[in-house]
């Protein structure tokens, strides 16, 4: 009898144990046709699936640390739409201009290297303001699960209310234009589309696009692309039926796809490829040149 109620409890305790255990994050990636058919709502809430999985995550190796040296710009603080604090980093033009970029992180947060973007893209166009935003408030990702993390809570509502402060920032006269790798991919077309009639060109580097086209409809400037073949988050597929969403409201969206892995453009990551990297380099800013003058 004795022993009977030893196993009965053990038995117990073991399935409340079970009950209890934290669910593993998923192994795979999300597949394209589940993206298309699957989960045509909203698409930060989809990045959020898909940045909590394992195989998300072995995509994004820890970045080269960079330091950054003779520094054009300087971390400042405006408000959010909601009139909360909001943080970024602010290159300022030598001379007046009514042009701004926002240059939108990688999923680690605003770190030194998104900085180095943001000086790169000021010295070589010239004529913009540029403006990197922090979109994690403060918080910089030291692995990919505490990358994973953020992106967890970062909150669209917060995410979006930090983008128009910024527009609010730039001023009721700027032409917006935006640029973002990965996450920030995703963010540099949703910043564009909340930039409204003032949005003037957008950029993204393997982001996933936006899939509801009564949004897409509210666009009003042209995008430029840039993808790559071998990549899974996002998908030749699922950029594909992104090609086709745009064609259906009538929007002009140009892409560029390189034999190349996700996160190619960025120096840190083992799918970097230097020719891809310069020759997206070169139509980025030709595609923003054109319309800044």
């Amino acid at each position: 009898m004795k022993k009977i109620l030893l196993l009965l409890t053990v038995s117990l305790l073991t399935a409340a144990f079970l009950a209890n255990k934290p669910t593993p994050q998923s192994a795979e990636l999300l597949t394209p046709e589940c993206y298309i058919s699957c989960y045509n709502g909203d698409v930060m809430e989809q990045f959020r699936q898909e940045a909590n999985t394992a195989a998300f995550g072995a995509m994004h190796p820890l970045p080269r640390k960079y330091q950054v040296t003779h520094a054009a710009g300087n971390r400042i603080t405006f408000k959010a739409s909601d009139g909360t604090e909001a943080y970024g980093y602010e290159i300022r033009s030598s001379k007046p201009t009514n042009n701004w970029l926002l240059v939108i992180q990688e999923w680690w947060g605003l770190n030194n290297n998104i900085i180095r973007e943001a000086e790169e893209y000021a010295a070589a166009l010239g004529n913009v303001n540029v403006l990197a935003l922090d979109m994690y408030d403060g918080k910089v990702a030291a692995t990919a699960d505490s990358a994973m993390k953020l992106v967890q809570g970062a909150k669209t509502e917060r995410l979006e209310k930090i983008v128009l402060g910024s527009i609010q920032h730039a001023g009721s006269k700027a032409k917006i234009f935006t640029i973002g790798w990965c996450f920030g991919g995703m963010w540099s077309l949703q910043s564009s589309i909340l930039a409204g009639k003032q949005g003037a060109g957008c950029v993204m580097y393997y982001g996933r696009p936006e899939n509801n086209l009564e949004k897409l409809k509210n666009l009003q400037t042209d995008v430029l692309g840039i993808f790559g073949t071998l990549d899974k988050s996002p998908s030749p597929e699922v950029v594909k039926k992104f090609e086709a969403d745009m064609q259906t409201v009538g929007k002009k969206l140009t892409t560029h796809f390189y034999e190349a892995g996700h996160g190619f453009a960025n120096p840190s990551n083992p799918s970097f490829k230097q020719d891809a990297t310069d020759d997206a380099r070169t139509k980025t800013l030709a595609f923003l040149r054109e319309r800044m003058n």
